[in-house]
């Protein structure tokens, strides 16, 4: 942070902003909510952000900027979600409990998505980690859950070909 930045209290723009705009803008697709089932409710919203956000984490990993850049995008994912719970009425002091639950949520998945996308494991695996993670139990039929594993599978695959510097300046395909 420069200097005069810090004298008058402006943060410094976060360099992975672009790249959870994309995000945000990626899971907020209509495709999702309509031939995907995923529920169009705040918690739907969230599952389908994290589940976008857990793809671009799991493709950022494997580059050596990756703690830099999980760190920073983890800040935006933060600020967001705190902006979030306290627009829709949630106080100051549950605000903190409610960010620590998403983060445990948004790690969940994560871990659950890497696994099931493992070369070796069975095709049905991801399905299976949608339905828990993305669907929270709740089958939605075999179409929507097809749509909803063909297209974050294919952003996963697409975010292989995808350089470090186009991925923060928000190009996920």
């Amino acid at each position: 942070m420069r200097l005069w930045d810090r004298l008058t209290g402006r943060k410094a723009e976060n360099p992975a902003a672009a790249l959870y705009q994309a995000v945000v803008a990626r899971g907020r697709e209509p495709h999702w909510y309509e031939t995907g089932a995923v529920p169009d409710t705040v918690n739907g919203r969230f599952d389908m952000i994290a589940s976008v956000l857990a793809m671009v984490m799991l493709r950022i990993e494997h580059d050596a900027e990756a703690a830099e850049t999980t760190a920073r995008l983890t800040e935006c994912f933060v600020d967001d979600m705190d902006g979030q719970l306290r627009q829709i009425g949630i106080g100051d002091v549950v605000v903190g409990k409610g960010i620590g639950k998403m983060m445990a949520l948004l790690g969940g998945r994560i871990g659950a998505y890497r696994d099931a996308l493992a070369d070796g494991v069975a095709p049905g695996a991801f399905a299976d980690a949608l339905l828990r993670n993305l669907y929270r139990g709740e089958h939605p039929g075999d179409a929507a859950l097809a749509h909803a594993a063909e297209g974050l599978r294919a952003l996963y695959d697409g975010l292989a070909g995808v350089s470090h510097e186009a991925l923060l300046a928000g190009r996920l395909a």
